[in-house]
């Protein structure tokens, strides 16, 4: 996943200082501008605009995140009792418990899926597939463009005869490739000069032995939908000015990669591309249910651990200048008994001494965004749903309103108008199983 804007404030030598210093001089720099807070001079450009805003919704996730980390504890409690007894579930047991409770409850085999799961399929059946029917595009591979290593695919991207750019495709690992997995650009967009953007995706996954297919697990293919958004979202955008172009707020920079990966599990994308490399059989639809179970598993640890982090955050970023707290551990548990998230086998993702993302990182009063733009990719594919799904109108309308007009304006205002309202959480709970709905 491809974490974009990291970095991006000036920090310079306050990112060596202890986080009780930086805690002082941050809300002095604030009030020299003109804010009361860190966190609302650096959330004015942002979507959230304030941090009440952000609050708000961080908030409004605590009661069923905790709620259904509550119940997974005592899954595993049960587990401990029958097993062993006489403890009581700690911190450091629960990824060891957890394991277990997957493997009774969602066994999922990655080696039964992944014959399902061919690379090239599942680009071509798979993100390219969705790309036309949402989008009308359609992808013709260029042999004839030189690349930089044998393994890396360009394909040329047409909007019915229009050319609207390349996207190279470099999917497998190398000795000298970075890790993890992202997607950029050797080419942007620039409606001055009359460029076409030529665009990239990166991944790590293992190159099979000649002659055998490539074969992925759901992880992976998940990986490349999310990467392919932020493709598209480059292809797509009709900023007038280069500056403009994909700046947008970070906490709308995550949305069009994460609101792609929701196609790689819509019924209708998924039967198209996962299907056996040697015979063409669907998946039985008893692995597809496993699949779409798993999404769900441990959510309820995974939100809350988010959350502490990203409220803990929120805490130190909302003091004024008038607030010196001498002692970081007061401060926090003071904070996270505040925010309803001081579940003692559930301890946030970051304590603040370690909490490198606020401190040095570029993520000042910013780690909330990554669930804000949650909120907007589940409430946008929920618009989808409700109006008929994988639909070329409502593609086309997606397109327009939304991955064209990045960094063009207030994307608040820009999504309100897409969706007649402003995001609601209720898709994104029941999209990481955190109510009685489902996926």
């Amino acid at each position: 996943m491809v974490v974009d804007g990291a970095g991006e404030q000036p920090e310079g030598l306050l990112a060596s200082l202890p986080a009780l210093r930086l805690a002082q001089l941050r809300p002095e720099r604030a009030r020299i501008l003109g804010f009361p807070t860190f966190a609302a001079y650096n959330l004015d450009e942002t979507m959230a605009h304030t941090p009440e805003n952000a609050l708000r919704l961080l908030t409004q996730l605590v009661p069923p995140a905790t709620a259904k980390a509550r119940g997974e504890a005592a899954d595993m409690q049960r587990l401990i009792d029958r097993q062993r007894g006489g403890f009581q579930l700690q911190p450091w047991d629960w990824q060891y418990y957890a394991e277990q409770v997957r493997a009774a409850q969602y066994a999922l085999d990655e080696e039964q899926i992944k014959p399902y799961f061919e690379l090239n399929r599942v680009l071509t059946d798979g993100l390219f597939y969705a790309a036309q029917r949402l989008y009308g595009l359609t992808f013709r591979e260029r042999h004839d463009i030189p690349v930089y290593h044998p393994d890396v695919r360009v394909f040329e991207v047409f909007d019915a005869d229009t050319s609207l750019g390349l996207f190279y495709a470099d999917y497998y690992k190398r000795d000298n490739k970075n890790g993890g997995a992202w997607s950029s650009g050797f080419v942007g967009r620039n409606a001055l000069m009359g460029t076409r953007p030529v665009i990239i995706n990166n991944c790590n996954f293992t190159k099979p032995a000649e002659g055998q297919p490539a074969l992925l697990t759901w992880d992976n293919v998940t990986t490349m939908f999310h990467e392919f958004g932020h493709g598209l979202s480059s292809l797509f955008n009709a900023a007038p000015y280069p500056r403009l172009a994909g700046n947008m707020p970070r906490d709308f920079t995550e949305v069009p990669s994460q609101f792609n990966e929701h196609w790689a599990l819509d019924p209708e994308v998924f039967a198209h591309y996962a299907r056996h490399y040697r015979t063409g059989a669907p998946m039985p639809a008893a692995l597809v249910a496993k699949i779409r179970r798993t999404t769900t598993f441990d959510q309820g640890f995974a939100t809350t651990e988010y959350l502490s982090a990203a409220l803990l955050d929120m805490a130190w970023h909302t003091l004024s200048v008038d607030e010196h707290p001498t002692d970081v551990d007061s401060f926090e548990t003071q904070a996270l008994h505040r925010y309803g998230v001081d579940l003692a086998v559930v301890p946030p993702r970051y304590r603040t001494n370690y909490f490198s993302h606020i401190w040095s990182g570029g993520y000042s009063a910013g780690y909330w965004t990554y669930i804000w733009a949650e909120v907007i990719d589940a409430d946008a594919y929920a618009w989808f749903l409700e109006h008929g799904g994988l639909k070329r109108e409502n593609g086309q309308r997606f397109r327009d309103m939304i991955l064209s007009r990045g960094g063009t304006g207030d994307m608040a205002q820009i999504y309100r108008e897409f969706r007649g309202r402003d995001p609601e959480i209720g898709p994104l709970l029941a999209n990481r199983g955190l109510t009685g709905g489902t996926r």
